[in-house]
């Protein structure tokens, strides 16, 4: 039986966060799961993210970075940001201590994660999931070139969940950035998906439909990883 557990996670000396913690039988793996900039780790899509995941064998830690916790809409600056998810991390790998450890998460979430990982590894981690990694400003291409130059200090596995209509990575950039850091990066293209992997009804599928592969892929993704 799969079980929910809350949690506080200490940040720093007198910030502390929510933490939900899903851990299914015979876990196989646990992805640490950052919210994105403008809604919180009980929002729907990261609910079902996370429910999905159980199903599929993979304990997920989901957090509330400081900002999200107090109420506020302006993102933490990085620093403080980095510190959450690796105080995230910490949290996660002592308890689910023997399975594989993943991190990353939705859009802002994602790209804290990998910077904090480029600035200096995170423990125990194996691998980095971005669902729906920011390249740029929605109408600014151009930034993308910038937003992803920290990428190249990852030296982890990572697996870019993509839409082909986000607006936040498009097409020409993203392909760019992909095909420059090389095999240590797998993308997985939902098809017809934008930022919140929505689709439109005229392609004949739902969003469900597309959750659904999109946790598929990231199933495989980690599965993959484990056994090579």
């Amino acid at each position: 039986m799969t079980t929910l557990h809350e949690l506080s996670i200490d940040v720093t000396p007198g910030i502390a966060v929510s933490a939900l913690a899903m851990s299914p039988p015979s876990a196989e793996a646990c992805l640490v799961l950052a919210h994105g900039a403008g809604a919180g780790m009980r929002h729907p899509f990261m609910q079902a993210v996370a429910e999905g995941l159980a199903e599929r064998r993979i304990a997920t830690l989901r957090y509330q970075f400081p900002y999200m916790e107090q109420g506020s809409k302006r993102t933490d600056a990085p620093p403080l940001a980095h510190a959450t998810v690796r105080a995230a991390v910490a949290c996660a790998s002592t308890r689910f201590a023997g399975v594989r450890l993943f991190a990353g998460g939705k859009s802002f979430g994602g790209r804290m994660t990998s910077q904090a990982q480029a600035l200096e590894p995170l423990p125990g981690v194996e691998g980095l999931v971005f669902l729906g990694f920011p390249l740029h400003p929605s109408g600014a291409p151009a930034k993308a070139a910038e937003r992803a130059a920290h990428l190249r200090d990852v030296d982890l596995p990572m697996l870019f969940a993509h839409g082909p209509r986000d607006t936040l990575a498009e097409p020409g950039p993203f392909d760019d950035t992909v095909q420059a850091l090389g095999p240590i990066a797998t993308v997985l293209e939902i098809d017809g998906a934008d930022h919140s992997f929505g689709v439109l009804k005229r392609t004949g599928r739902t969003d469900e439909q597309a959750l659904e592969e999109l946790l598929d892929g990231i199933a495989v993704w980690t599965q993959a990883w484990r056994i090579g």
